[in-house]
C-alpha cells in the first residue's frame, strides 16, 4: 500500500477518534460548539462534492450515474429512518437506556459505504475527516448515556471509528467492485449531498442571520475549494 492509502485509511478514522475525544473531554452537546462544527462539516462536505466528485463522476458522460446519486439520496433518507438524523445532528436522545443498536448500526453502515471510494479521492478523505468530528461527538454524548459497561461503550465506539477504513479496504480487496467504482462514488456523492444540504438549512435556526455560522460556512466553501 502507498503512503496515500494509509493516509485515507487514517483519516477517517482520526476524524471519528478525535470527535469522540472531544465530546469526553468538552460539555459541547448544548453549546454553540456543536453547531459551529456542524456547520463547518457541512459546508466542507458541500464544497468537496460540488467542486470536485460532481464533476469528475459526470466527466464520464455517463447520464444513468444521476440514477445512482439519487439512489444514494434516498439511501440515505432511509437511513436516517434508524439513525433519527444524527448524521446531521439532529438527534433526540430519548429515555431509554439500553444500547441504540439500530443507530449505531445505521451509522456503521453509512460509514462502511462512504469509505469505499476514498482510495482514489483524496478530497474525500479530507471531508470524511471534518465530517467525522461531530459524529463522534454526537455518538458519543448518545451511547455514554447508555447502561451498558463502559468497556462496551469504547468497544462501539472504536468499531465505529474502523467502519470507514473498513470499508475502503472492502473496496480494494474485492476485485469485482472496482468495476464499479464510479457507481459507487456517485451513490456515496448522493448520500453526502443530502446530509450537507440538511446540515446547512437546519444550521439557521428560524432562518435568522447568524455572523459566526455565515463566516464559518464561508471559510469551509474556500478550504474544500483550495484542496
Amino acid at each position: 500500500m502507498s503512503f496515500n492509502d494509509y493516509l485515507s485509511l487514517s483519516l477517517p478514522f482520526l476524524g471519528a477518534l478525535t470527535g469522540i475525544m472531544l465530546a469526553k473531554i468538552f460539555s459541547l452537546n448544548k453549546t454553540i460548539g456543536l453547531k459551529l462544527i456542524l456547520s463547518f462539516s457541512g459546508a466542507f462536505l458541500l464544497g468537496i462534492t460540488v467542486f470536485e466528485l460532481l464533476p469528475e463522476i459526470f466527466s464520464q458522460g455517463d447520464k444513468q450515474l444521476s440514477v445512482f446519486l439519487m439512489g444514494g439520496i434516498l439511501f440515505q433518507i432511509i437511513l436516517e429512518f434508524f439513525s433519527k438524523g444524527a448524521e446531521h445532528g439532529h438527534y433526540h436522545q430519548d429515555d431509554s437506556l439500553l444500547f441504540p443498536l439500530g443507530l449505531w448500526i445505521s451509522l456503521s453502515l453509512h460509514a462502511v459505504i462512504e469509505g469505499m471510494p476514498i482510495s482514489s479521492q483524496e478530497g474525500l478523505a479530507y471531508a470524511i475527516l471534518i465530517h467525522k468530528i461531530p459524529i463522534g461527538m454526537i455518538l458519543y454524548f448518545i451511547i455514554d448515556k447508555t447502561n451498558i459497561s463502559v468497556k462496551l461503550k469504547w468497544t462501539a465506539l472504536i468499531l465505529f471509528c474502523l467502519m470507514t477504513p473498513l470499508g475502503s479496504l472492502i473496496m480494494t480487496h474485492i476485485p469485482f467492485l472496482e468495476n464499479y467504482r464510479v457507481e459507487i462514488t456517485a451513490w456515496v456523492v448522493g448520500m453526502i449531498l443530502h446530509i450537507s444540504t440538511t446540515i446547512l438549512f437546519e444550521s439557521a435556526e428560524n432562518h435568522k442571520f447568524n455572523l459566526r455560522k455565515l463566516t464559518v460556512i464561508l471559510a469551509a466553501i474556500i478550504l474544500s475549494y483550495i484542496i
